[in-house]
């Protein structure tokens, strides 16, 4: 068996749903079931023998052992995280206490765990610690992509509670010798994506007829990876990689966030037209740029090829209208997610910004 924490969340979800189809090897989800946590989104295995879910938070340690003992997993993948950067900004709190402070929890329960394992049970074990490319701060336009040399400069709270757990899973391999791996993955995009991300969030105001929200002057770049391909390059991680070492996940996609939002609106134009034959384009909208807006990211993800073989199949354009079809199919999924909290959020960090315009003719 695996655990696979905040596997209720988009990332999370995709893994569980990919990895039982795969393989017959047991999971058991463990979600704390806050905003982006998200039971619908494994519906597909209520009643799968295979996979079975236990609501808990990653800040539990005594709940945490029981599980370990209960069920006595061969490898732990750590999705679970607060990963909004505009939240950060606003409740920088929340992001300390479960990224920092719940992956050392994680970390000493898995420390109790492994230790008490003997023989081919200790030494194939694995704590596969999920992050971000954001722990390295930002790029300017001709700067050479974060690799796994790259010094720490993490620009926002999100980043740096990141940034905090990357250090603390080192050290723990360092100081008592805990097999694990960190992969730090570019912008993430597809199925299940709470509609507070970008790609989601323009997919549904678009259909709305909403303003399609950009921050700034759109020109923020960012390297995006379909969730398909960042699940096969975790399993091969897992299955391959050398326990203490750091592995990049890119989608070698670099885009603006302009650009990004011109191509969907195209795709939707094709396959979903609006009524009145005008182009979804018509509705951007520039809004107020955030604090510390990182300019660019941009990951080297030659070591993982190098090393496991492994590289994305898909392509933006076609990991874009894979998504935008999935989300034209799922319109209930989307309804019900875009209720409550939610819709106060998009309040806060969108309707009620100062400095908001229309987009100019033709951008």
């Amino acid at each position: 068996m695996i655990f696979v924490t905040g596997g209720a969340g988009f990332i999370g979800a995709n893994f569980v749903l990919d990895w039982l189809k795969q393989n017959d090897e047991p999971v058991l989800t463990l979600d704390k079931l806050t905003y982006a946590g998200n039971l619908a989104n494994l519906a597909s295995l209520e009643g799968d023998a295979r996979h079975a879910f236990a609501q808990v938070d990653i800040c539990d340690r005594a709940a945490l052992d029981a599980l370990y003992a209960e069920h006595r997993p061969r490898a732990v993948l750590h999705f679970a995280a607060e990963s909004h950067v505009d939240r950060s900004i606003h409740g920088p709190g929340a992001f300390v206490q479960t990224n920092v402070v719940g992956t050392f929890t994680m970390l000493e329960a898995v420390r109790a765990y492994w230790s008490g394992l003997a023989g081919e049970a200790r030494e194939m074990f694995r704590f596969l610690h999920v992050s971000t490319d954001e722990v390295y701060g930002s790029l300017g336009p001709d700067d050479a992509a974060f690799s796994e040399v790259t010094p720490y400069a993490p620009n926002s709270p999100y980043s740096a509670s990141k940034a905090g757990s990357d250090h603390l899973v080192r050290a723990y391999h360092h100081t008592y010798g805990l097999p694990v791996l960190t992969t730090n993955c570019s912008n993430n995009y597809g199925p299940y994506q709470f509609p507070e991300k970008l790609i989601p969030l323009v997919i549904a105001n678009a259909l709305d007829g909403q303003p399609l929200p950009i921050y700034g002057d759109g020109s923020n770049v960012r390297d995006w990876l379909y969730v398909g391909d960042h699940c096969t390059a975790i399993r091969a991680v897992l299955a391959k990689g050398r326990p203490g070492e750091v592995y990049n996940v890119g989608g070698w996609n670099e885009q603006t966030n302009l650009t990004v939002v011109k191509t969907l609106c195209q795709v939707l134009d094709e396959i979903s037209p609006r009524s009145d034959g005008a182009s979804y384009a018509t509705q951007i909208t520039f809004v107020k740029d955030r604090p510390g807006h990182d300019r660019r990211y941009a990951i080297d993800a030659r070591k993982i090829e190098r090393e496991l073989g492994w590289r994305p199949a898909e392509t933006f354009e076609t990991g874009l209208r894979k998504t935008i079809e999935w989300y034209l199919a799922n319109g209930e999924w989307v309804r019900q997610i875009r209720s409550g909290e939610y819709q106060h959020w998009i309040e806060t960090h969108y309707r009620n910004r100062d400095a908001a315009h229309p987009a100019k003719e033709g951008a």
